[in-house]
């Protein structure tokens, strides 16, 4: 994929448009970034050249946060979104390797080492169906040293249908207090995007691997497809696929950071 008549100055501008909308389904985004920073951090305090993986990386969000906490490490960020890719190599060329691969598929293994430090993740595995994840999950097994860590920040509801109800209202009541409902939406920025002349040959490389459906809820579309894992249901299938404990270190009603410990 070529990017290199996308300008930094450009890719930044739509990052920071990005980010705003996100804002406007997490307010305590930058705080999640940060908690999640806290565990990789404190993680591979003893690792001289950490390798950490960003899965489904996106335009490279997460990614540039820990570069900043972590300079030294190698940071490869993953994703099959040839626009979101294009952006994140623009704005940020020399913070992560990125590599464009499936996530839902093996091929991304021939792009990491056989050992890594860390694989960290946010709003993004829930796009998995649940076979996809389960082999995601046992890939991580094998992957990650010993001490190793998964972080992964998203929307994981509680098992209990009751709970889950209150656990929505305090997020619901997150977003009233923090203002953020007039916020440029995720449609919203996805038209934007993708009618931006200067993004042309991106967009047209995300047509071409995503084909366009006619009705109205397309696929850049669709925000909250889910395979609809509990909290609890990723912690078991984490145990189950070679990790010695895993469980949330911060939480806002359904907003979880989930770690799991190698």
């Amino acid at each position: 994929m070529r990017t290199e008549t996308v300008s930094r100055q450009k890719a930044s501008e739509w990052l920071r448009r990005w980010d705003t909308q996100q804002s406007s389904f997490y307010t305590d985004r930058e705080e999640r970034f940060r908690v999640m920073g806290d565990v990789v951090e404190a993680a591979l305090a003893e690792a001289e050249e950490p390798v950490i993986l960003d899965l489904g990386c996106g335009p490279g969000s997460l990614a540039v946060r820990l570069r900043e906490r972590l300079p030294r490490a190698r940071i490869i960020g993953i994703d099959s979104d040839p626009l979101l890719l294009g952006l994140a190599r623009a704005a940020y060329p020399e913070e992560a390797e990125w590599v464009d691969a499936d996530l839902a598929g093996p091929a991304w293994r021939a792009h990491v080492p056989g050992q890594v430090h860390a694989a960290v993740s946010t709003t993004a595995l829930h796009w998995l169906t649940a076979e996809a994840l389960g082999t995601l999950y046992a890939a991580l097994g094998e992957l990650l040293v010993p001490g190793g860590v998964f972080v992964n920040g998203d929307h994981m509801g509680l098992d209990d249908d009751a709970l889950d109800t209150l656990a929505d209202r305090v997020h619901d009541r997150s977003l009233d207090r923090a203002g953020v409902r007039e916020n440029e939406g995720w449609l919203d920025w996805w038209d934007a995007v993708l009618a931006d002349e200067d993004l042309a040959g991106l967009a047209r490389a995300r047509a071409e691997r995503v084909p366009a459906q006619d009705d109205a809820d397309s696929d850049h579309k669709r925000h909250h497809g889910s395979n609809g894992f509990s909290v609890g249901a990723h912690q078991r299938l984490l145990v189950r696929s070679g990790f010695r404990a895993a469980h949330p270190v911060w939480q806002i009603g359904n907003d979880h950071v989930l770690v799991g410990s190698r």
